[in-house]
């Protein structure tokens, strides 16, 4: 499976941004798809989770409420929805895939950076 991270870049406090990660290969064998993060001198932390048949979700506390993560799987493509961003939501993001027998595969990440 090869992930694709698309849509980081630099946006205001309060701002807004879509993340794009488009999967390629064994896409039928992903069991579920996640967004991580990791600041500068912080370890990877989970954002956000989805599973591939019913779209359950998950959240880190911090992001509820201002994030929102969707998958169309036509496309093989996940999404995150960043709205009212905070500059401690800088990070360099990476979309993660779970597939059946439990390897995970990582994207490359793309940077985001809340700033005034």
């Amino acid at each position: 499976v090869q992930l694709v991270e698309s849509g980081g870049g630099l946006v205001q406090p309060g701002g807004s941004l879509r993340l794009s990660c488009a999967a390629s290969g064994s896409t039928l064998s992903i069991n579920a798809m996640g967004w991580y993060r990791q600041a500068p001198g912080k370890q990877r932390e989970l954002v956000a989770h989805i599973t591939s048949v019913l779209g359950d979700t998950l959240y880190e506390d911090s992001v509820k409420g201002r994030f929102t993560i969707s998958r169309d799987n036509a496309k093989n493509t996940m999404y995150l929805q960043m709205n009212s961003l905070k500059p401690e939501d800088t990070a360099v993001y990476y979309c993660s895939a779970v597939l059946i027998g439990g390897d995970t595969y990582w994207g490359q990440g793309t940077q985001v950076t809340v700033s005034s």
